[in-house]
Formats: structure tokens, sequence, C-alpha cells
């Protein structure tokens, strides 16, 4: 059973990429939150930590389709970039019945290996995404998106999230050098702005569009981690 937490309807609804009724979505979270997890900040803490580490990040051969970034095909995929594995987590919020927006940013150095920096154009991501959460009748920042694994190669410190406080980005890496920085906000949402986001990326970064246009270019942000941070 949901309980809801917020007056707002459109923090709660399901949409068609946020179906947080599909079978899919509600079988991931029922694995994710253990039962013990009995308030709204300890299940959101338990999804955040599942989607952050079960499922993959990975910017190639993302899929910008509209079925692509739809929660329900993202647990089946498996893998995805922010927008992929922010949409998962508010709709699986949401299932629970805990109020849940995304957030959109341009920021500089967005775990980009060096290859990925020369596709994108520079080394300024556009239309970022993280998530906006509900908790203890208040608003908290959450970014379940860089896994551990990933994190440990490119020498970051995993982004843990309490509940409680902001968990939105990585200023320095692991040997103090400034890795990312907010430059422009866009807002939160309550459904994902798709057209918006897809035109972004397109004007933004068309050397790392696949050839049809539907998604990004093939590659792999593992193989492509320095040997150095990967030791």
């Amino acid at each position: 059973m949901t309980t809801q937490y917020s007056e707002d309807p459109g923090t709660l609804r399901a949409t068609a990429f946020l179906d947080h009724q599909a079978p899919e979505v509600r079988d991931f979270v029922a694995d994710a939150v253990p039962a013990t997890a009995t308030t709204p900040t300890a299940r959101a803490v338990a999804l955040h930590y599942a989607v952050r580490d079960s499922v993959r990040y990975e910017v190639y051969g993302a899929d910008l389709s509209r079925a692509g970034l739809r929660a329900s095909t993202v647990t089946r995929s498996g893998s995805g970039m922010c927008l992929h594995k922010s949409v998962l987590y508010v709709a699986g919020l949401r299932s629970l019945g805990i109020p849940a927006r995304l957030a959109l940013a341009d920021v500089r150095n967005h775990l980009a290996s060096e290859r990925l920096k020369r596709l994108l154009g520079g080394d300024v991501f556009h239309m970022h995404c993280f998530t906006s959460v509900f908790l203890d009748g208040r608003w908290v920042k959450a970014t379940p998106v860089f896994n551990r694994t990933l994190c440990r190669l490119y020498g970051l410190t995993p982004l843990d999230f309490d509940g409680t406080s902001d968990s939105m980005y990585h200023p320095f890496d692991l040997q103090g050098r400034r890795h990312m920085e907010f430059l422009r906000h866009h807002g939160e949402f309550d459904d994902l702005p798709y057209e918006r986001i897809v035109a972004e990326l397109r004007a933004a970064h068309p050397g790392l569009l696949s050839a049809d246009g539907t998604g990004f270019s093939e590659g792999s942000l593992v193989r492509e981690a320095e040997p150095s941070a990967a030791g």
C-alpha cells in the first residue's frame, strides 16, 4: 500500500515516461526496498542505492527515444545515463507514494573520459538530470546516477544519500581536483520535458549523436577509464 505525502498530485502521477504503474517498475521497487524500510525516508534511501548501483551508468549507446526513456524500459535494459536513471528513481518513488520531480542543469566535467569530452565538444554536459524528493515536509535533491564501480574507475567517491541533505554532485575527485560544477539550472519538472531535452542535446552535442539521431554513439566509459584511475 502506498501513502500520499503531499497535496500536489503532479508530483505523484504516472506519465508516459514515469510509468510507475508498470509491473516492471513495481517489481524493481519491491526488490529494492526491504520490508524493514518502514518510513518514507528509509524507502527513498534504499531505492536510491538500488538505482545507483544496480542500473549501470553509461552515456554511450543511450536510447533517447520516447520508449527508451520510460522507467519500465530502463528496468529491462539495466543501463542508462542520468536521464534514464533519474526517470526510474522518480517513477519508483511515486509508486511508493513519495512525491518526486526531475531536475535539469548544465554541468562541467560530467564524469567524462577524454574521448567523451571530444564528442561532447568540451567538458560541459547539457541537460544533466537529477531528482528532487519530498521527505519530512521539505524537498531534498538526490542523484542516483553514478554507480559505485564507475566512480572507482574514475577516482571519485560515490554520491551517498541519507534523505535529509542534498546529494547533487562531486565537487572534487579523490586527488582533490575540481570535478563537477553546476553552470545553469533549468528547473524542476513534474514530467520529463522530452522535446526540450532532445532539442538541447542535439544542438549542444551533435558529435555524440548516433547516425540515426535517436541516441548517442556506441562506446564504453569503463573501457575508456584511465588505467591509473582503475588501478
